[in-house]
């Protein structure tokens, strides 16, 4: 496993780092889930990411049951959102829960989770709000390092890096939508933050269409997937690269990725940026935070057909794909739940963290769904 020092903390964390918002937790007990856990740590890696809510609000708990054993030392990564958590109380309800959860006396990293654009940061950070209730548990010591995670744009997420708030960033990038988001990952590691990348195989689009990713890849031998996560890897400002895990073989292909890092040269840079198209920074990354439709379209099923339309530029592939996914997800047992029926409320499109035009886009494939 290779390490690198997260910003200034003087910590050494894995390159690669464990994503805890992809457990199946349908199929796998949390004792099954605990020993994925388990085994990453005796492949060496010690960064270990969640959230509350992720799988029905126990990702935090299999971490626990796993950080009851683990082989090796281990750093934990959790959040709390303004929206849930808009005051210093909240937050301190947040955090008591998480160690709770996570039989854990601290949390290492502490992110302001999630902040889309400049007014939810004047949010965080105003006065008797999250970011004041996390500087006194920093100073009672049941934070380490307090960080923020973000899908703002590069130019805010500069002027948020320059008020020295924080010491890291955890921020989307993947081979997708990098030359859209160097700005600010340059800016973090110019000014010293530490930086964890998600979303490195964008939702899972990446690997989904291997064709049309496989310029990703330095080695024939990798799979799309293990490309991308080298790509990230291999930026000299990424402390660490997050991929979400739910089973053994998934994490042993991850580490391989990792033992055979390549450098990232500015010729494979300029490569991969020819291939890009602008509208590649716009697909969709599957997060699910548009679930909850009021009329229960089941908006990431049109996402994802939307994306390939974008990957392949046919139209022809909207109406194939949406006609194809009638049995996908609350689809199955509503059928009458169809993106025609939206009744554009806006709810999706404010809880997206991309800032996508959902609502334009249910309205393209309604018509792709009449004939």
């Amino acid at each position: 496993m290779i390490y690198k020092e997260y910003g200034k903390t003087g910590k050494k964390l894995s390159a690669l780092g464990f994503g805890g918002m992809r457990f199946d937790t349908k199929n796998k007990s949390i004792e099954e889930n605990a020993q994925i856990v388990r085994r990453a740590s005796e492949l060496g890696i010690n960064y270990f990411d969640t959230a509350p809510d992720y799988c029905d609000s126990k990702s935090e708990i299999i971490y626990g049951e796993a950080f009851k054993d683990m082989p090796n030392d281990f750093y934990i990564s959790t959040k709390s959102m303004v929206t849930k958590d808009p005051r210093a109380d909240d937050l301190r309800k947040r955090v008591e829960t998480s160690l709770k959860r996570m039989n854990v006396d601290k949390i290492d990293f502490l992110h302001m989770w999630c902040i889309l654009d400049l007014d939810m940061y004047k949010q965080v950070i105003k006065k008797g709000g999250p970011y004041e209730g996390a500087l006194k548990l920093k100073e009672e010591g049941l934070i380490d390092h307090l960080v923020f995670s973000t899908h703002a744009n590069g130019d805010e997420i500069v002027q948020i890096i320059n008020d020295d708030l924080f010491e890291g960033v955890l921020l989307g990038y993947n081979a997708s939508n990098f030359a859209y988001r160097e700005k600010g990952l340059k800016a973090a590691y110019k000014k010293g933050l530490g930086v964890v990348t998600m979303n490195p195989l964008g939702g899972g689009v990446i690997p989904q269409n291997p064709d049309f990713y496989s310029f990703i890849k330095q080695n024939p031998e990798d799979s799309v997937a293990q490309g991308a996560l080298k790509f990230n890897m291999a930026h000299k400002e990424i402390t660490v690269t997050l991929a979400g895990i739910n089973n053994i073989k998934e994490l042993e292909e991850n580490v391989a990725a990792v033992n055979s890092l390549e450098e990232l040269t500015e010729q494979k840079v300029e490569e991969i940026k020819s291939y890009l198209k602008e509208r590649l920074d716009k697909l969709c990354t599957g997060c699910g935070y548009c679930l909850g439709c009021p009329v229960d379209i089941y908006i990431p099923a049109y996402m994802m057909a939307y994306n390939e339309m974008i990957i392949y530029d046919d139209k022809d592939i909207l109406g194939d794909k949406v006609n194809g996914r009638r049995n996908w997800g609350p689809l199955k047992s509503r059928p009458e739940s169809r993106a025609e029926n939206c009744i554009e409320c806006g709810l999706c499109e404010e809880q997206c963290t991309q800032h996508l035009p959902i609502i334009d886009r249910l309205k393209e494939c309604a018509p792709v769904e009449k004939y």
